[in-house]
């Protein structure tokens, strides 16, 4: 029997601007997407996709939000302030060393980064 869930793959942010926001993540991973498109841009970010959809509904702070884990939350989250994003939640301590906080970026999505030192991806 094979598991319904095989773990996070993909996280789709929805951008009004996909130059805009292709250029302004590019900086925030320092990396160079590997898959763009008009229609679509794919990050690979540590075995996980960041995507960017153009024509995904309007984005907003509601609904779940991806943490990404940073091996300093505090500093991943001055950085991403640093390159225009807006503090959404300051860096907390949530339990156990695990420290997360929120940034919105550019184009209105909630973008969150995890310090967790007991998760690590095999």
């Amino acid at each position: 029997m094979s598991l319904p869930f095989q773990g996070l793959r993909t996280v789709v942010y929805p951008v009004g601007d996909l130059a805009r926001a292709k250029a302004w993540y590019s900086r925030a991973l320092a990396i160079e997407p590997y898959f763009d498109e008009p229609f679509y841009v794919g990050f690979n970010v540590g075995g996980f996709e960041l995507g960017l959809d153009p024509h995904a509904p309007v984005a907003g702070q509601c609904g779940p939000v991806a943490y990404w884990g940073v091996p300093d939350a505090d500093a991943a989250l001055e950085r991403l302030v640093g390159l225009g994003a807006h503090r959404h939640e300051a860096v907390r301590d949530v339990g156990g060393g695990i420290r997360v906080g929120t940034v919105q970026d550019p184009f209105g999505n909630l973008l969150g980064v995890i310090q967790n030192p007991h998760f690590q991806v095999s």
